[in-house]
């Protein structure tokens, strides 16, 4: 049990593939879910939607400190060469960036439901769309590290392996 541990496979991890992408899902739907929530429900005066919207947000919040956690585990294991080194640290920044500013956001939103439950003020609606926004260019670098720069991916393993740098 121990060697599968400590040695690493074909795409240098301890276990069988990366979890950092399957956990960010989880955050990015969460996130994008609960903006698509508050704002049907802001237009259509269908305030139980604030509570769909609420409880995606908590979840997220939680989530996204796993993601980043994984993220950074994986990040270390990965030997990026050169040229993906820059994509993947601004990767980083924005996700540590992100788990604090996704924290905040439920915080206020949590102060918010906790005042009046049917009621959400557009300035919350525009941090949520912010928020979606950037949401959208982390998955772009994230998509860049493994679509374009091959992190994680066989052939970029083994390349790096052999003294590519």
């Amino acid at each position: 049990m121990f060697e599968y541990i400590t040695s690493l496979n074909d795409h240098n991890l301890p276990y069988p593939d990366t979890i950092h992408p399957i956990v960010v899902h989880f955050v990015i739907a969460m996130v994008l879910f609960s903006f698509f929530c508050d704002v049907v429900g802001y237009f259509t005066g269908k305030t139980h939607l604030f509570e769909v919207g609420w409880w995606n947000m908590f979840v997220a919040t939680i989530a996204i400190f796993v993601a980043v956690i994984f993220g950074q585990f994986e990040a270390g294991l990965a030997q990026p060469y050169d040229l993906a080194k820059s994509v993947l640290n601004m990767h980083t920044l924005l996700g540590w960036s992100l788990s604090g500013i996704i924290a905040a956001i439920t915080a206020w939103r949590y102060v918010i439901r906790t005042r009046n439950p049917q009621k959400l003020p557009i300035y919350y609606l525009a941090a949520g769309l912010l928020l979606t926004l950037i949401v959208g260019f982390q998955v772009y670098l994230g998509d860049e590290l493994v679509w374009v720069y091959g992190l994680h991916t066989v052939p970029v393993v083994e390349a790096v392996k052999d003294g590519m740098s």
